[in-house]
């Protein structure tokens, strides 16, 4: 760290576990602060104070509370500062630092007595920022022993989340520190933020940022990246894009653009948020063929998505609310969650973009705190909610609710706020985003009024008695599943034996072949209206796929042969095979 070197004072152990900010500032090694100036100043007068002159930053990681600091430390070199603070080191304590330093407790107080005894031995000159100061709270008491006398002065920093957990429960917050909020910036204040940052990034990396570039990584950055606070995520945008630039190796100065930020966005988040290409525009446009492929039968619903995709992908939704929401409702084993699965590999990409959430196992009171987190105080807090914790890990995904009427009334009520704001506030006060997310919840709610062929305005009354029109009102559109007809149930075995052998030729190298009077077989020995498709993978199963397991397993069928499965004179299935 810093050389014990021009300090009218011992800095032995500040050294070693702080860096001083004025020097940095003084060697130009800060970047400027761009806005945050009511911030700042609120800072400043915190400090100028008589009493509780120890001011507390509080924000989400990255929302800039350290960008701040150093701005302090610019304006002491450049003397745009009150009087009193003239002439003042900011030394910020490296915590990981000194926590690896401390190979035991005592260790651990030796540092913090020699750091605490050096900033007293400044008379006043040292100010100590201390990032992190959650962690340090429980186990500093000689540093705060030292605050309270007013022997030394200090800054600290910290979530809003951390601070709210920790202040009751340690005299130091409450006492010592005076709190003020740092918020995220907004998008047009991150703008301004890389614009201030802008000749720094372009020197870096010999690139020129385009104005379209510079507003398409604050947007973007807000709108996709959920994990992460501006205006960190969209510097972040900005420093990899030029990287990426400059990996082409053009030889001259080159210019970042909007589409090169769209191919970082894209990259990070795995959504194609770049205009859609020559390639993709006849995918949108044929959205429904390529949903058809999975879903037979239920056109009204494949049109329906088609249409949320092409919204999404246009820019014309309403971005603060999920992409889409959706109530499937029918009839069991017609297609509602086969619909979710072909949507998350048709957009996303990829079946491990679905989440499903089968809500009869939340169907009590108390298991709403499983789902989105127990409250403070209660076993189970730090670990957050099964679903939250999902959100947070893949915010661009399928979300499927199975069986929503099994919910309880609570999670129902908590979930109005996901449907209309696209966020939800966890039990840590953290925002967890689902704008990025397909909701779909399926219901077999009104499925006997399908099969007995009634009306849909009689389905609709079924759930009027079932959900609150609050509830009801805030989906984007619900969709009656009709019953199967016999047509249809005779394509859906024909897809269903095209994903078996499509299976069975990825994992033995087996061509298989199956004849129209097996399909016929299984067509009447798993055709139950009540049931819709589900019988029909289970007369595949037991009359296909066993047979042909214990064929394979038998040596009858190798590797790289090729079978068809018939119906012999008999009634028995059989195969016949090449080698």
């Amino acid at each position: 760290m810093e050389e014990p070197q021009e300090y009218n004072f011992n800095v032995e152990v500040l050294s070693l576990y702080a860096t001083d900010l004025t020097k940095m500032a003084k060697e130009n090694k800060l970047a400027p602060l761009v806005g945050r100036q009511k911030e700042l100043e609120r800072m400043t007068q915190i400090l100028c104070k008589m009493r509780k002159n120890n001011p507390c930053l509080l924000g989400d990681p990255e929302v800039g509370k350290s960008a701040i600091v150093e701005a302090l430390a610019q304006n002491i070199i450049n003397e745009t500062i009150p009087e009193k603070l003239m002439g003042k080191k900011i030394f910020a304590v490296d915590v990981d630092r000194l926590i690896d330093g401390a190979s035991d407790k005592n260790k651990f107080e030796e540092i913090l007595f020699g750091m605490t005894d050096e900033v007293k031995g400044s008379k006043g000159e040292v100010i100590l920022f201390i990032d992190q100061l959650h962690i340090l709270v429980a186990a500093a008491n000689i540093l705060w022993l030292a605050l309270a006398r007013g022997e030394i002065k200090c800054i600290g920093a910290t979530s809003t989340e951390e601070y709210r957990c920790y202040r009751e429960k340690y005299w130091v917050l409450k006492r010592l520190f005076q709190p003020f909020e740092v918020r995220e910036s907004t998008v047009e204040e991150t703008i301004e933020t890389i614009k201030g940052l802008k000749t720094k990034y372009e020197t870096h990396h010999n690139v020129n940022y385009t104005e379209k570039a510079i507003v398409a990584a604050a947007k973007l950055s807000h709108q996709y990246i959920s994990d992460r606070s501006l205006p960190d995520k969209a510097i972040d945008l900005i420093d990899e894009a030029g990287a990426g630039v400059r990996l082409k190796n053009l030889p001259d100065t080159s210019q970042v653009t909007e589409v090169d930020i769209q191919k970082v966005v894209a990259q990070l988040t795995g959504i194609p948020v770049e205009n859609f290409s020559l390639e993709e525009l006849p995918k949108l446009l044929q959205m429904e063929d390529s949903l058809q492929k999975h879903i037979v039968g239920q056109d009204e619903a494949v049109v329906a998505i088609s249409k949320a995709i092409r919204r999404s992908r246009v820019g014309i939704r309403d971005p603060s609310r999920p992409i889409a929401s959706f109530l499937f409702t029918g009839p069991t084993g017609v297609g509602k969650t086969e619909l979710a699965n072909a949507l998350a590999v048709e957009y996303f990409g990829s079946k491990e973009a679905m989440v499903r959430v089968d809500m009869s196992e939340y169907m009590e009171r108390h298991s709403v705190s499983r789902i989105f987190g127990s409250p403070p105080g209660y076993i189970g807090y730090d670990e957050g909610g099964q679903l939250t914790n999902l959100i947070r890990q893949k915010p661009h995904t399928v979300i499927l609710f199975d069986e929503i009427e099994k919910a309880h009334y609570d999670i129902l009520n908590v979930m109005l706020q996901i449907l209309e704001d696209g966020r939800l506030t966890d039990n840590t006060g953290k925002t967890v985003d689902f704008k990025n997310t397909i909701i779909i919840m399926t219901s077999n709610v009104g499925g006997d009024v399908v099969l007995d062929g009634g009306p849909n305005w009689k389905v609709s009354q079924e759930l009027k008695k079932n959900f609150r029109a609050e509830f009801l009102n805030r989906i984007d559109e619900v969709i009656v599943f009709k019953k199967l007809n016999e047509d249809q149930l005779e394509k859906i075995v024909d897809v269903m034996i095209q994903q078996v052998s499509e299976r069975v030729k990825e994992a033995k190298d087996i061509g298989l072949q199956v004849t129209e009077k097996l399909k016929k077989r299984v067509l009447k020995e798993g055709s139950n209206p009540c049931y819709g498709a589900r019988p029909l993978k289970r007369a595949i199963v037991r009359m296909l796929e066993d047979n042909l397991a214990d064929k394979i397993l038998n040596g009858f069928v190798k590797e790289g042969s090729s079978v068809i499965a018939d119906v012999d004179a008999g009634g028995n299935i059989s195969f016949n095979f090449n080698v």
